[in-house]
């Protein structure tokens, strides 16, 4: 049986990283990568361009994060200048763009892949290697054993990259509930024929919770910025968890305003004062105000009221079910597209986890970095930044022990 001093499971940016630190004390070190090839979900990140962290001061940087105390150990350990300078060395240089989002000046999420593969070149990795158990004394798949482990596999989000749920069942370690985050939504009414459609700035809300942002209507729900901002603060506060049921039952409500820039009184005014003074205008016209186009016939049907109808001839309720479905339009949910979901809400947790070291309180000489831990930020670099920062933490504690 093969045997290691440190064995890390996964090959995206933290198990990556975490094998760059671990080697700078140890040269016994096995990269386990489920996949043919190394950080297929690095590849992915930020269009395909790498948006490799952001550039904010770390202490106004962590002010972004609900776990910020957590991880501030781990962002000082690695900072940004430190981070960037293992590409800068090797020619790649970075661009910032709005919102302090670094870019590799190539725009190439491959040039940052092909760089931190560059520094495992002293490190065995094994391909196609899916970890299936792991034993109290850290034999792995009754191939090799380790001396201490370090689990970098990834949520549950890109399950085509090889993220899966069963990766938190390869320990006793206690996790938190799993649910998708920055998920589109699926909608119980088909909303195929309107496939492509977008709601601009309008506000969605559920029950107290409201967003403001774009609404793009899919072939099997919603999706767009406001939508998966909206999704996330939803799947919050619903009771579920995937690793109890992978297919959760869920239903719920949300609503849309589809004119936020005018109160339902100043609606009222105006469509009472429009209708006198265009009575001949047919109402598929006038929503033309208020509504995308493409979104009118639709949005008519729903309410039956006849688009060819002229407005003076629509009577009082019509006119009021008018206003009161622009400003709450409401479409049931019957659960998260997860398969399009951007992270994972929940993971190991971190109660059990010494922020200094990454290690286990519970499991001496097991450790956890990445996005496997219930750590999660918003959009704009902070994901990576977890990954390659907790990464880092976890290899070098592993191997100064």
């Amino acid at each position: 049986m093969e045997e290691y001093e440190i064995a890390i499971i996964g090959g995206g940016p933290a198990g990556i990283m975490a094998a760059i630190a671990a080697s700078q004390n140890s040269s016994s070190i096995i990269l386990l990568e489920k996949n043919p090839k190394l950080g297929r979900k690095l590849l992915t990140t930020g269009g395909g361009r790498c948006n490799i962290t952001n550039a904010k001061p770390i202490k106004r940087l962590l002010k972004f994060y609900p776990q910020k105390n957590f991880l501030k150990h781990s962002f000082y350990t690695l900072t940004n200048e430190k981070l960037l300078s293992f590409f800068e060395n090797k020619g790649l240089n970075f661009i910032e763009e709005d919102n302090n989002r670094i870019f590799p000046e190539t725009e190439r999420s491959r040039d940052v892949l092909d760089i931190l593969t560059y520094y495992l070149k002293d490190i065995i990795i094994s391909y196609n290697f899916e970890v299936k158990s792991i034993t109290e004394d850290f034999i792995i798949n009754d191939k090799l054993k380790a001396d201490k482990i370090i689990i970098a596999t990834g949520g549950i989000t890109y399950p085509q990259t090889g993220c899966s749920i069963d990766n938190y069942s390869l320990t006793s370690q206690p996790t938190t509930d799993i649910k998708y985050g920055l998920s589109p939504l699926i909608t119980k009414k088909d909303l195929s024929s309107i496939a492509g459609v977008t709601l601009y700035d309008v506000v969605i809300s559920y029950k107290k919770i409201k967003v403001q942002g774009d609404v793009l209507i899919s072939h099997v729900g919603l999706t767009g910025p406001g939508i998966m901002n909206l999704s996330n603060e939803i799947s919050e506060v619903i009771s579920y968890n995937l690793l109890e049921n992978t297919n959760p039952d869920i239903n719920f409500e949300i609503a849309i305003d589809l004119c936020p820039e005018f109160s339902q009184e100043k609606l009222k005014e105006k469509f009472n004062q429009d209708f006198q003074v265009r009575g001949k205008t047919m109402i598929k016209n006038y929503l033309k105000l208020f509504l995308t186009n493409k979104f009118i016939d639709f949005f008519l049907r729903e309410l039956n009221i006849d688009g060819e109808i002229q407005l003076s001839r629509i009577n009082k309720k019509s006119k009021n079910r008018l206003i009161e479905n622009l400003k709450r339009f409401t479409l049931e949910i019957t659960g998260f597209n997860g398969n399009l979901a951007k992270v994972t809400i929940g993971g190991v947790d971190l109660d059990n986890i010494n922020p200094k070291t990454m290690e286990s309180t519970l499991i001496p000489n097991l450790y956890f970095a990445g996005e496997v831990l219930d750590l999660h930020g918003p959009s704009g670099g902070y994901n990576l930044k977890i990954a390659f920062s907790t990464g880092y933490l976890a290899g070098l504690s592993a191997s100064e022990k």
